[in-house]
């Protein structure tokens, strides 16, 4: 069992994946996530100042939610995001297009040369049994 403190409230919960927060303090940060949301449905071309204000979330926790994807700047927006890698401007996500299709291909290529660089299994003797071995 993990168990940790939620960095939100310092409650002690049972984390199985993702941010180290608790299973309540995730649902108030979901319940801000659909009031934001609506925001800027009801009220296009707003910035994030402006939604952080109205909705009383941090402009960080905006930000964060844009990186997740989960909120895209409108084309005409003046502000931007950067892809982590080439620096580039984005509406959302981590990497731009070019990047990111550069990343999947080099891990596909990486994937490739480890099933072929993977040495045959040994076949497995079975002949002297079932033995214990210790490390020193």
């Amino acid at each position: 069992m993990n168990v940790r403190n939620c960095r939100t409230c310092g409650r002690i919960f049972n984390y199985v994946s993702g941010p180290a927060t608790c299973p309540v303090c995730r649902e108030k940060l979901e319940e801000k996530f659909q009031q934001v949301k609506e925001f800027i449905r009801e009220n296009k071309g707003v910035g994030i100042p402006e939604v952080a204000e109205a909705c009383d979330v941090d402009a960080g926790q905006i930000r964060q939610w844009l990186r997740e994807e989960r909120l895209e700047l409108s084309e005409d927006s003046p502000v931007y995001l950067t892809c982590e890698s080439c620096g580039g401007p984005i509406r959302s996500g981590r990497f731009c297009d070019k990047c990111a299709g550069n990343l999947t291909r080099s891990l596909q290529d990486v994937m490739k040369g480890d099933r072929a660089a993977a040495p045959a299994k040994p076949a497995k003797n079975d002949a002297e049994g079932p033995k214990m071995r210790f490390l020193k």
